[in-house]
């Protein structure tokens, strides 16, 4: 997090619940991605094998104002934008088109049917239509590209290897690690009973043969995080699981505690609210003292980093705005949002002067983290 305001910003979602449940709020509830920053936004395989627009980290799940995802991902964009070194105009351009397309997408909720809604999609073609017609055959090749490497048989690829004639994940320390105990494995058991029965008919296809400790994500350094390995009936046929430790939301000290007696179910259930289409392995469990929730590693997903945004951060913010709409909602009342919204200039004016003032914010708060960790008032350690 100490790397830049923007690494900052990825990690802070506690300082952000925090900022944000201090003010006053409109009381339309959904449900929260509670971390809408712009690169939790993606790229997902649905069930049927296309690739859905869609949020991508439900970690912070939890009903709650529908202003607050827009305040997290337009600061987002705020700060992002300082990151890349854009000037300050070209930040406020991606901020008006988040803005702009949240509210014409929620207006035309406002009116549909609700099976429209939950039906409704944001498809790949739909977010390379969002961008210049000189970017879209770039995008269009390197989506395809990406999410043919981002399965399972890719991750086989590039983490399996052969050891005494059995697939084996490879040791990557600190990243990936083999665990004296299989501490995975009790909790891959556990994960089988949460899913539908038919999905349990598909998982018992597979076989479990290994599974290591994984360090993933700004956000998620200190959860408990496993991959485990199956294979089918035949020896190239690969499946990875992510199975990841879950804890409370940070919006629970302002919105309440969940409903849900288990954070994987929090999480799964949240998700499942907020996505159109939602990968079929997963659901949670409570094991060794914790609770996680488990999903497909890599099922497809498609996430672009801050590099490739920056020159079209304006696109992309547009169609993360769509997404957040729909998103809201499926959960949400999008008549009483559209309402509160009206016009929209004021929604824009305030959002957008947030947006600038969160950022300028973050800077300061990275800065009181860089230096606590140069004045050793709080222990690091360095990068890998």
């Amino acid at each position: 997090m100490s790397a830049s305001p923007w690494t900052y910003y990825r990690g802070a979602a506690a300082v952000a619940a925090a900022d944000l449940g201090s003010r006053p709020d409109t009381g339309l509830t959904v449900q929260l991605c509670g971390d809408a920053h712009i690169l939790n936004f993606g790229l997902w395989a649905t069930p049927e094998r296309n690739l859905s627009f869609d949020l991508r980290d439900f970690d912070e799940t939890l009903p709650g104002p529908f202003e607050w995802d827009v305040s997290r991902l337009v600061a987002s964009i705020a700060v992002l934008a300082r990151d890349a070194g854009l000037k300050q105009a070209v930040a406020d351009r991606a901020v008006a088109a988040c803005l702009g397309s949240y509210r014409m997408r929620m207006a035309g909720y406002s009116t549909a049917k609700q099976l429209d809604i939950w039906y409704d999609k944001i498809t790949v073609d739909n977010l390379i239509g969002a961008f210049n017609t000189a970017d879209q055959k770039r995008a269009s090749s390197l989506i395809a590209r990406t999410a043919t490497k981002k399965t399972s048989a890719g991750a086989a690829k590039k983490l399996t290897e052969r050891v005494d004639g059995e697939w084996r994940i490879t040791d990557e320390p600190p990243i990936r690690t083999h665990l004296e105990h299989f501490a995975a494995e009790s909790v891959y058991r556990a994960y089988r009973d949460s899913l539908d029965e038919d999905r349990r008919h598909l998982l018992d296809r597979f076989t479990a043969v290994d599974g290591v400790q994984h360090i993933v994500g700004v956000g998620s350094v200190g959860m408990r995080v496993y991959l485990i390995l199956l294979n089918g009936r035949h020896d190239n046929d690969p499946l990875f699981l992510q199975i990841k430790q879950a804890g409370p939301s940070v919006y629970e000290p302002f919105c309440g505690a969940s409903l849900h007696p288990n954070h994987g179910q929090r999480v799964v259930t949240g998700q499942r609210l907020i996505q159109s289409a939602t990968d079929i392995f997963v659901g949670w469990t409570t094991a060794l003292g914790h609770d996680f929730y488990v999903r497909q590693f890599r099922d497809m997903k498609v996430i672009a980093d801050a590099e490739i945004l920056a020159p079209r951060l304006a696109e992309f913010a547009t169609a993360c705005g769509g997404a957040l709409a729909r998103s809201h909602a499926r959960s949400g009342d999008p008549i009483a949002i559209n309402a509160y919204i009206g016009k929209g200039r004021k929604f824009d004016e305030a959002l957008g002067h947030f947006a600038v003032a969160y950022a300028d914010q973050t800077a300061v708060d990275h800065q009181q983290l860089v230096d606590a960790v140069r004045s050793g008032a709080i222990p690091s350690t360095p990068g890998w």
